[in-house]
């Protein structure tokens, strides 16, 4: 059983929130039939994350790996059909294309493929400028002419 939320109260109240809440949105309406190949989401660190998949009979080259913007999409194409008689075939061999959707500032700093796991290692990366900084209270300028004034009172005195 589905159950669809509706997220207008939270546009309502919330800037800069809508591409997530759309990815929620949008995550609630699809069905996932495929499920293969299977994969892992791990979060190693703070700002780290690995994605360990298991494409067991695909050599690295008839893998690919692109990032583009905020989507990384992985895919896999044998390279050439296997001709022999098979009496059973259990090990997939077919073609895959999975999507992971990333957040702002999320990286692929890495990639690895051994016995049969393809590790992808992510890293959050915030730009300095986009760090939380403290910002600075300037007084009014009634108010420093009065504390100015009272000072000078207290070292007359």
């Amino acid at each position: 059983m589905r159950t669809n939320f509706d997220f207008s109260p939270l546009f309502r109240s919330s800037i800069g929130f809508d591409r997530m809440l759309n990815a929620l949105e949008t995550a609630s309406r699809i069905d996932t039939v495929d499920n293969w190949p299977p994969y892992d989401i791990a979060k190693t660190a703070e700002d780290d994350y690995r994605i360990t998949m298991a494409v067991a009979g695909f050599a690295q080259d008839e893998l690919a790996i692109t990032q583009e913007h905020n989507m990384l999409m992985v895919s896999g194409q044998k390279a050439g059909e296997d001709k022999g008689e098979y009496l059973h075939r259990g090990i997939a061999g077919r073609a895959f294309q999975r999507r992971f959707e990333l957040a702002d500032h999320v990286k692929v700093v890495g990639a690895s493929l051994v016995n049969g796991l393809l590790t992808i290692d992510l890293k959050r990366e915030i730009p300095e400028e986009m760090k939380p900084r403290r910002i600075e209270i300037a007084a009014d300028k009634a108010t420093k002419g009065a504390m100015k004034k009272i000072e000078a009172e207290k070292q007359a005195a």
